[in-house]
């Protein structure tokens, strides 16, 4: 119990201290989480109005297939980006292989299905009329689609937040196209799990303690969004 007390000890004092190991990792963490959020976030969104305002061949199945997607199980995310990205792979050539940039493109695939597939079922949830009322007050067609994306905004919000916390606690894609290089690629969630395998208990309860604060800092954004679209 005493070990277990001044590993935690150590942990805090490494966060008070503002150990450079550790905010480099954070850092990183942040870095390609935010990224892969944003380019999500762009495109989640962008795919979820045509979903919502066009209407096309096999629709239906691509909704479907995104709903399918959103428990993408990231090792696998990770194989396919790395049979990809190697350099016998078709995009072998960029030599995007164990960078941050990979990393990047595994959250986003990760987090895009989310966010769209949220966006799109906060977007239809509008009720028909406003849509009705904007085109009947002379709005054109972009319009009354821009106020119906307002009136969604809360429900795109929270998709946008529930991908961030998806990629934030991933570990095997970004393990498998990352390599988890030091001062590199290394990032809290695969710092975790080599620090416990080298029996660094300071540093992975450490980044433990800041990615379960992250966390609870998305869960808090997320329950308050709710209950304002449920209010």
């Amino acid at each position: 119990m005493s070990e277990i007390l001044l590993s935690f000890r150590k942990a805090f004092h490494l966060i008070v201290s503002l150990d450079r190991d550790l905010l480099e990792i954070i850092s990183l963490s942040l870095s390609v989480s935010i990224t892969a959020i944003v380019i999500a976030a762009l495109a989640g969104v962008a795919f979820a109005y045509l979903l919502s305002f066009k209407d096309f061949p096999a629709r239906g199945v691509i909704i479907s297939v995104l709903n399918t997607f959103m428990g993408l199980p990231p090792v696998v995310v990770g194989l396919f980006l790395y049979l990809i990205l190697s350099r016998s792979g078709p995009l072998g050539f960029l030599g995007l292989l164990y960078t941050p940039s990979a990393m990047i493109i595994a959250q986003t695939v990760l987090a895009f299905p989310i966010v769209a597939a949220m966006s799109y079922s906060s977007i239809t949830a509008v009720r028909p009329n406003i849509r009705l009322a904007a085109l009947g007050l002379g709005a054109t067609e972009m319009q009354a689609s821009m106020v119906v994306l307002k009136d969604a905004r809360y429900g795109i919000f929270s998709s946008v937040m529930a991908g961030l916390g998806r990629v934030m606690a991933e570990v095997g894609a970004v393990l498998i196209v990352g390599g988890n290089i030091a001062g590199y690629t290394r990032v809290m969630t695969t710092a975790i799990a080599l620090e416990y395998d080298r029996g660094d208990f300071e540093l992975a309860i450490a980044l433990g303690m800041i990615l379960l604060l992250l966390s609870l800092c998305i869960n808090s954004v997320l329950y308050l969004l709710q209950r304002r679209i449920g209010g």
